[in-house]
């Protein structure tokens, strides 16, 4: 049965029930429907000083080209504790149709451990996406709308690039303003997709509206012949872009198919942005639920990392625990097995690929300073032999397991890693950061690249070094640092699954995203508009004859 069936069959209460569920009164609440709502920021004032619950981290391992069931996994482990009479909330990003037509399918879980309404929440949802796509190409037009009328503010170059929610390799790299009218400049210009956006990041980084409003007012749109940066602000863009933004802003609220609260809000990618869900949504699950589930996309080389040293540093949080998702066939593909032969047993592969999953662990556990836990997304083809060998060799690290079946059986199938997450979150939890904030840029991203990662060092293309010298002499220098690059390796070539070899991070470009306050890195072949593969899931979505919506996974 597919995901979208499974969801399709499964009877939900409406959401004013979900949202009575963990003490949101009918007035906080705007309902888009029966079965989602948005929840008004005017709560915050009421729970301000309610008692935090405990915070649980869903990160994984570097991925196969499908993933490894994060979400599944986040969504199972809320439900399990719902299940052992917990109250729990997941606090998870919102899908952005560029994976949803393409490769990789939805992101509101599968099986039994879904979102719901599944078929919402991944295609148009409340529209949050399409209000950020909106403002982001408001601000586009707005600055060659000045350059066509004068140029007041003397943009010699425009580092504003425009957005679409869709993979489009064609759009990469586009020439604009060939109309030939009167005063309009043709100019080199591309679209990067929505959630790698500055104003997704900034959606999602910024702690309330007015926060929001001065951060898109600082953001650097050009500069002038003299090197001097022009802000949105300086364009006067910043109200209409907020105004756009107004709806947006109020989280989203959810439930699973067996009824656990779900707050969905933001969704930036975590190779190109830093991968996690808004602040705002994390702050307001954890007044109201006493666990809450939050995941960072990809690896955790990536979106953990990302959580920890940007969103955990600027919302003043950090984790009670943490679940580093993995699978057996993602193990041995990561231990050199082709990926036809994955579902046979491997003890020699899975051994090997085992130092990816130990890559991790260390790094949350030791690196970091975290409580971690292991959770392996089991599938029918993992052998017993399999999982008695990988059992063992996390004791030796003094690393728990637990083997989870949500996809198969929902909260029943995560009962196991619910209560060994209660027990773990009793631990007494530090965060320590990968890299100080008034170290060098250079500094910083070394720091990721030699102790995160597992490079030797850093390269940097001739752009690059200028990009870092131009950014430190503009004073952002202390900004941190989010480091764009595959998702498959811990290196920055997605071909090195198993990094043998000592390998250096490369990095080709720098970019200042002055308004979400951070410094992006692009490494490797990594692109901000990714394209369609071959066959794109598009191809298998459509309405049956009865108007329902078929081929979402």
């Amino acid at each position: 049965m597919e995901d979208v069936e499974i969801a399709r069959s499964t009877k939900l209460e409406k959401i004013s029930k979900i949202a009575e569920k963990i003490g949101i009164k009918d007035e906080e609440l705007e309902p888009y429907g029966r079965y989602k709502a948005k929840i008004n920021l005017k709560i915050k004032e009421r729970l301000k000083d309610k008692q935090d619950g405990k915070l649980v981290l869903v990160t994984a391992i570097n991925p196969t080209p499908l993933g490894e069931g994060k979400t599944t996994m986040a969504i199972g482990l809320a439900d399990g504790l719902h299940k052992i009479g917990k109250n729990a909330v997941l606090a998870l990003r919102e899908p952005s149709l560029g994976p949803v037509f393409g490769i990789k399918g939805g992101a509101a879980g599968g099986g039994h451990s879904q979102i719901a309404p599944m078929e919402d929440i991944n295609l148009h949802f409340t529209g949050d996406i399409h209000a950020i796509t909106s403002a982001n190409n408001l601000l586009s037009a707005m600055i060659d709308n000045h350059i066509y009328f004068g140029n007041e503010l003397g943009f010699d170059r425009v580092t504003w690039k425009r957005c679409l929610d869709l993979n489009d390799r064609q759009l990469r790299k586009v020439e604009t303003g060939l109309s030939e009218e009167k005063n309009i400049v043709p100019r080199m210009d591309g679209f990067d997709i929505s959630v790698a956006s500055e104003i997704m990041a900034i959606f999602c980084l910024a702690t309330d509206v007015n926060d929001l409003k001065r951060r898109i007012g600082n953001i650097i749109v050009g500069y002038t012949k003299e090197n001097e940066p022009i802000t949105a602000r300086d364009l006067k863009a910043d109200g209409a872009l907020t105004v756009l933004l107004k709806d947006a802003i109020n989280p989203n609220l959810v439930q699973t198919l067996e009824h656990t609260p779900a707050i969905v809000h933001g969704g930036p990618f975590a190779n190109i942005a830093h991968g996690c869900n808004s602040i705002i949504a994390t702050k307001l699950a954890l007044k109201l639920g006493d666990y809450v589930i939050t995941e960072a996309g990809f690896g955790a080389d990536l979106g953990a990392e990302k959580f920890l040293d940007i969103k955990c540093r600027k919302a003043d949080i950090k984790p009670d625990a943490v679940v580093c998702v993995a699978t057996i066939k993602a193990l041995k593909y990561h231990g050199g097995m082709p990926k036809e032969e994955i579902k046979n047993e491997n003890i020699e592969a899975l051994e090997r690929g085992f130092e990816n999953l130990l890559k991790h662990v260390d790094n949350l556990k030791n690196k970091y300073g975290l409580n971690v836990i292991v959770a392996i997304n089991r599938y029918t083809h993992d052998t017993e032999k399999e999982i008695k060998f990988l059992r063992k060799k996390l004791q030796e690290y003094d690393i728990d397991l637990s083997l989870v079946e949500s996809w198969e059986k929902g909260g029943e199938g995560a009962i196991d890693l619910a209560e060994k997450i209660v027990e773990l979150a009793k631990k007494e939890s530090k965060l320590n950061y990968a890299y100080d904030l008034n170290e060098s840029i250079k500094e910083k991203i070394n720091n990721v690249a030699t102790k995160i990662y597992g490079a030797t060092g850093v390269k940097y293309s001739r752009e690059a070094e200028e990009k870092i010298e131009e950014i430190e002499k503009l004073g952002f220098g202390k900004l941190p640092v989010c480091i764009a690059k595959t998702q498959y390796s811990l290196s920055d070539d997605q071909k090195n699954l198993e990094c043998l070899e000592p390998f250096e991070i490369n990095v080709k470009d720098i970019i200042l995203k002055s308004g979400a306050e951070f410094i992006v890195a692009i490494t490797g072949k990594i692109m901000t508009m990714p394209g369609l593969p071959r066959v794109p899931a598009a191809e298998k979505i459509d309405l049956d004859e009865d108007g329902n919506i078929v081929g979402i996974f």
